[in-house]
């Protein structure tokens, strides 16, 4: 070729050279204007304690949420990081001398930006160019970048990539389900008011279950003694198995007994309990005079051995008048009545003594006593013609004398 065309060859190598640096040119013209190489910027510099996660180069400089700039390089050190930022230069003159910076995340996934921060007391000396920088330092700042460190390594552990699976999942779940989600969320606003008024209570249970459980936990050596002995208790009935077997084979077989028992005379039991209600019902009344009873027969003994002359000459001397009846007896007229009335009442034995004692010697009873009125009014109805109902209560005045020997004398 170089001798068919021998006055051509340098224009087609220098033709070729072209045809490889004109493309090469524009990749680096591409890449310059990528770069931001032909922009007009005023470079700083910041200097922070740390990077943390997903900082990299042409990340934003942002002042109140407007970008004004990005980072153009990072360099690490074994004290921090030093990064260059391009600022705008319309927007340098706007920011004071002592800007501080902090580097915060665009979303929760995504990479930080410097967010420059106006102090509140700024200086009048505005930023240049090849100005230092410091990161915010203050107690709020250094907290808001432990909390983001903290949720960047929760979202690391936790995996972006299968949270958001779950987060997809859960979305078509809900999907088309916000009429059932929302009644669901009104009602359980209304169990909420319900517990609300009821939280003070539950509070105070919460401490009394708090102290019912530091009483358990000092007394808990008690019973785990407790539970010793009780396996010791445990053991000997486990060795006396064959003697409860037996136990159990008499009480179920006397069991079934009395239920046969009971089935066979449960009306007669029934009718029994129903008949006795009024004697069971007139012991409980008079209940309280038994025990009297009981000492004044205890009592009773001595004071009879005495009226009846134990160990000097014993008997007992009566003289027994029958008188005619009045009148033949009448069945249902002269039935005999019990009136007795009256509350339970106690007598004590040596009235009762004394009464024996007057009758001895031919007396009926104490001296115008209801008894003695009772018994004379008994002795001379017959005489009268008449009833002992109808006689008056004083008969004994008179007539009782005269049975015990006295001589009555009317004036």
């Amino acid at each position: 070729m170089s001798a068919a065309y021998p006055g051509r060859t340098g224009p087609r190598r220098l033709a070729g050279v072209a045809f490889l640096l004109v493309p090469a040119l524009l990749i680096w013209l591409s890449i310059a204007f990528y770069d931001k190489k032909f922009t007009k910027v005023d470079m700083v510099t910041l200097q922070t304690a740390g990077l943390g996660e997903e900082m990299h180069p042409h990340a934003d400089v942002k002042v109140r949420g407007v970008v004004v700039g990005e980072v153009r390089s990072i360099a690490a050190s074994g004290s921090g990081a030093t990064l260059r930022l391009a600022i705008q230069p319309d927007k340098v003159s706007l920011l004071p001398a002592n800007v501080s910076a902090q580097l915060l995340p665009t979303t929760l996934f995504g990479q930080r930006y410097v967010a420059l921060v106006a102090p509140a007391d700024p200086t009048p000396e505005r930023l240049t160019a090849g100005h230092i920088i410091t990161e915010d330092r203050s107690s709020s700042a250094v907290a808001l970048q432990q909390v983001l460190d903290d949720l960047n390594q929760f979202l690391n552990a936790i995996k972006p990539a299968e949270l958001s699976v779950t987060l997809t999942a859960l979305s078509q779940a809900l999907r088309g389900r916000g009429t059932q989600i929302g009644q669901t969320l009104v009602t359980l606003d209304s169990y909420l008011k319900q517990v609300n008024p009821n939280l003070p209570q539950l509070n105070a249970d919460i401490r009394e279950l708090a102290k019912l459980s530091g009483t358990y936990n000092s007394t808990a050596p008690q019973i785990l003694q407790a539970l010793q002995d009780f396996s010791v208790t445990g053991k000997t009935i486990a060795d006396q198995k064959a003697n409860l077997d037996q136990l159990y084979s008499t009480v179920t077989s006397s069991a079934q007994d009395l239920s046969s028992f009971l089935e066979s005379n449960s009306d007669n039991i029934i009718r029994l309990a129903a008949d006795g209600k009024p004697t069971l019902a007139l012991l409980a009344k008079y209940s309280p005079q038994l025990p009297c009873t009981l000492k004044m027969l205890t009592d009773f003994a001595p004071l009879m051995d005495q009226v009846l002359g134990k160990g000097k000459d014993p008997g007992l001397h009566v003289d027994v008048t029958t008188v005619p009846a009045t009148r033949p007896y009448k069945p249902g007229k002269d039935k005999p009545v019990y009136r007795a009335t009256g509350n339970p009442s106690c007598y004590p034995a040596s009235s009762t003594a004394a009464t024996l004692q007057a009758g001895a010697k031919n007396a009926p009873g104490l001296a115008n006593s209801a008894q003695e009125n009772e018994l004379v009014n008994e002795l001379i109805a017959p005489a009268l013609q008449s009833t002992p109902e109808e006689l008056p209560n004083w008969s004994s005045v008179l007539v009782g004398p005269l049975y015990r020997g006295t001589e009555v004398k009317v004036k």
